[in-house]
């Protein structure tokens, strides 16, 4: 009997081993565990009315990007801070004032609000006016003025600002973040399932921001075949490798992408358009709709969406297609310099 015992018991130390093998490194950090997340929570449930006034009174700065904040006014905290249009219009963003020399400006975040949901409500980044082939480019939000959600909840709803399409720039961050985490824990290193940035200024190219860019790579249902991708950059990464970036989406996915890459525009089998690829280009194959986000008007039926078949083989199963929970369970902020 003890025998029996011990060998049961062997045994399911050997199904743990297993079980963490495939797993990210990050998906082990829970951050609301971590040291420093319970000192930030600590300090801001306690009003400090010197730090409320400091951040009140950056609104008398006047700059269009958080570059300009930081060679202007020598801002370097992250945080919250105000910026102004062209036209005049003051707005909310959050500024990385840190990561590779500072002065990222969030301009947007796609947020999936349900897995489940093929091109419904809350969609902003592909339709919310179902899965219709007569209407190819769905809500348009990549290449319109349309503006969305609020800088504190960029990681729990949609978010779009002017800075999208009024900031030229040269170079994006993106963060992928976890759902509802609040804004003063996102630059905790522990927070992040996966950070990086480009540095070869190609946005230069293309308009100076993603509205221009997008003019000039429609995200369109039937807009072209599997080879009209858009341009696919290099990344520096800030958080994770190109290993860890691979093992974040499905087995089956990973064998048709190169992750060290930023891709615009990929466009799938079914002659759907993808937004983005976040880490990696597609190479081999063309089923862009599990490991890429974003979209038109129209997927194939059992696809749609901001996050349009990450679930394809079970949500986070982590198996087949299925990108892992903590890719789909998290919110991807983009941001110019």
């Amino acid at each position: 009997m003890l025998h029996n015992i011990l060998l049961l018991f062997v045994g399911l130390l050997s199904l743990e081993h297993v079980s963490f093998a495939e797993v990210p490194s990050s998906q082990i950090v829970n951050i609301t565990e971590t040291r420093e997340y319970a000192e930030r929570m600590q300090n801001f449930s306690r009003t400090n009315f010197e730090r409320l006034e400091k951040v009140r009174n950056r609104s008398i700065r006047v700059a269009r990007s958080c570059k300009e904040l930081r060679g202007r006014y020598d801002e370097r905290e992250d945080g919250v801070y105000y910026l102004t249009t062209g036209n005049g219009m003051l707005y909310q963003t959050y500024c990385d004032m840190t990561t590779a020399g500072g002065g990222w400006t969030l301009v947007a975040s796609v947020h999936e609000n349900s897995i489940y949901g093929r091109c419904t409500v809350g969609d902003r980044w592909s339709s919310q006016q179902g899965n219709n082939a007569d209407l190819p480019d769905g809500d348009g939000n990549w290449s319109n003025r349309n503006t969305f959600g609020t800088v504190e909840s960029a990681t729990s709803d949609d978010f779009k600002n002017p800075g999208y399409y009024d900031i030229t720039a040269e170079d994006m961050s993106v963060w992928h973040i976890p759902n509802n985490l609040p804004l003063e824990f996102w630059n905790l290193e522990a927070a992040a399932v996966l950070r990086y940035h480009t540095e070869n200024r190609f946005l230069r190219l293309y308009g100076g921001n993603l509205f221009q860019l997008f003019k000039q790579y429609p995200v369109r249902y039937n807009v072209g075949s599997c080879g009209d991708r858009g341009p696919a950059i290099p990344i520096v990464y800030d958080h994770g490798d190109k290993e860890s970036t691979r093992m974040l989406y499905g087995p089956s996915s990973r064998r048709e992408f190169e992750p060290g890459f930023i891709t615009f525009r990929a466009i799938n089998y079914e002659r759907a358009a993808m937004a983005i690829c976040s880490g990696v280009k597609p190479t081999v194959g063309y089923n862009t709709e599990h490991y890429c986000i974003g979209g038109g008007g129209y997927f194939h039926p059992e696809q749609c969406g901001d996050f349009p078949s990450f679930d394809y083989d079970r949500l986070g199963g982590y198996q087949g297609w299925s990108a892992s929970r903590e890719m789909t369970e998290a919110a991807v902020l983009l941001f110019y310099r």
